[in-house]
């Protein structure tokens, strides 16, 4: 509980860095938030707004009023969508990015985890070669490229799944397929450098000396140890899942956080991509505080430290 505890207030000092340097630096790039409207309002429009959001101020004075409004829980009012707030546009796509992150994380889990074993495992050569040819392409096909190709052949010619919104469960499927299917490379080539490290211990070999058959030193033995870059792995790679989602949201038309992070990178909308950093940050903080410590759950070396 200490331990939890003394992370847990780690993540404060960290949200706070992380607030400054989005803050600072989305204002010292090119381009304002008004640039658009430029030619369509008047220069007394232009400076009635500045004074509204407070861009005529300072740099420190707007981060101390911005530091006021997070003490509150408030991030502040979007420039773009001037009639909402960023809190309400988090609250309204981060549960689908969230239901769509974790879908595409157990599909790379429940095919990286056992195509890394067939890989390690595999006494035949021909079969090594094709899970490591199937891993392999997992990693070197971007999502980019993945998700044009499954609507080109599932959606459109084919006419299987559905290839926009999200109606119907079938509509999870082409977007779950993209962000899945890059990741289980991943995955599953850490568990093969897992298992075949863990293979080479001197206590399976013990092990083996007993008489156990290979199947129960497999599941007792291995996995529990070969498993742990892949939980090492997770929290970042949901952490990607859940932030790296626009590709498939702008791609399938998700009303994600995705779509609204292009949008307001695209118009300088200061208080939207502050806010969506931070969103980010502290999802990746709380998942890198769950796998240390299930780290101390599953090796009990680092839980007698």
């Amino acid at each position: 509980m200490r331990f939890f505890f003394r992370r847990l207030l780690g993540i404060i000092p960290l949200l706070l860095a992380v607030s400054f340097l989005a803050f600072t630096l989305v204002r010292v790039a090119p381009g304002g938030p008004f640039d658009r409207e430029r030619n369509l309002a008047s220069e007394e429009a232009e400076r009635v707004l500045r004074e509204k959001y407070l861009l005529d101020a300072p740099l420190w004075k707007q981060y101390i009023h911005y530091l006021k409004q997070l003490t509150h829980g408030d991030l502040g009012n979007s420039l773009k969508h001037r009639n909402h707030s960023v809190n309400d546009i988090i609250a309204q796509g981060l549960p689908v990015s969230l239901l769509l992150g974790t879908m595409a994380f157990a599909f790379s889990l429940c095919w990286g985890i056992p195509l890394g074993c067939l890989s390690a495992t595999a006494k035949n050569s021909s079969t090594r070669m094709l899970s490591d040819s199937t891993a392999m392409l997992g990693i070197c096909v971007p999502a980019l490229v993945i998700g044009p190709i499954l609507v080109m052949t599932l959606a459109i010619k084919l006419k299987w799944l559905p290839v926009a919104l999200l109606t119907s469960p079938l509509h999870f499927v082409l977007p779950v397929l993209t962000l899945g299917i890059y990741y289980s490379g991943r995955v599953a080539r850490l568990t093969q450098q897992g298992i075949e490290s863990t293979l080479q211990s001197e206590f399976i070999l013990t092990a083996r000396s007993k008489g156990l058959s290979e199947k129960t030193i497999l599941i007792r033995h291995v996995l529990p140890l070969g498993l742990l870059p892949v939980v090492s792995y997770a929290g970042p790679l949901l952490a990607d899942l859940l932030t790296g989602s626009f590709v498939a949201e702008n791609l399938f038309q998700i009303p994600g956080i995705g779509v609204f992070l292009i949008q307001s990178s695209l118009s300088r909308d200061y208080p939207m991509i502050v806010g969506l950093v931070l969103v980010y940050a502290l999802i990746l903080a709380l998942l890198n505080l769950a796998v240390d410590l299930s780290y101390r759950f599953i090796d009990p070396r680092i839980r007698q430290r």
